[in-house]
């Protein structure tokens, strides 16, 4: 018998070619399926750091003293809200690993995430979700379960008895009048 080769057979592929056309098929599946980023993850850092920049000269921004001296200077003022102090909180001791990157023009979001491998509680510190007080009832059922218990909790009201998603927007939409 002889052997038969991919010339003689168009339709075979050689295993390389197939092997490539696999890595293409698994690198565009994993595409299709990544997410879309969460435009709320790392917002507290980012605010914070932004914060943190408006207070550095401009001479000074790419020196890694001045940078902590900023950290120290935003983080004692004291008109921080919550979420502000807690971020301060995480970013005191690792002052240095903030004032790195920042030190390289490196974008805001970015080194948060670089934080986020210190600390995964930096990017979780997420800022209440504002409901105004005009807000309808379709407005308000928009929002996830947890974001309506986060709301309750932020006004201090409890919600007894609450066990489907329309109790909880109905009890939000009582207390509008409350302020967050």
């Amino acid at each position: 018998r002889q052997a038969t080769t991919a010339a003689q057979h168009p339709r075979t592929l050689p295993k390389e070619k197939m092997k490539f056309v696999a890595g293409i098929l698994l690198a565009a599946l994993a595409m299709a399926t990544a997410k879309a980023p969460d435009p709320t993850e790392c917002e507290v850092c980012i605010a914070v750091l932004n914060s943190v920049d408006e207070l550095i000269p401009k001479e000074d921004k790419t020196k890694l003293p001045a940078i902590e001296s900023a950290i120290d200077k935003y983080c004692n003022g004291g008109s921080l809200g919550p979420k502000e102090k807690k971020m301060c909180y995480y970013m005191e001791p690792i002052k240095r690993s903030v004032a790195q990157p920042f030190s390289l023009k490196m974008p805001k979001d970015r080194v948060c995430k670089r934080l986020k491998k210190d600390n995964d509680a930096i990017c979780d510190v997420k800022f209440a979700v504002k409901v105004e007080a005009a807000a309808t009832a379709e407005d308000v059922t928009k929002l996830r379960v947890k974001q309506l218990k986060t709301i309750l909790n932020d006004r201090g009201v409890e919600c007894e008895g609450c066990l489907e998603k329309s109790d909880f927007v109905k009890r939000v939409l009582e207390t509008a009048h409350m302020d967050l």
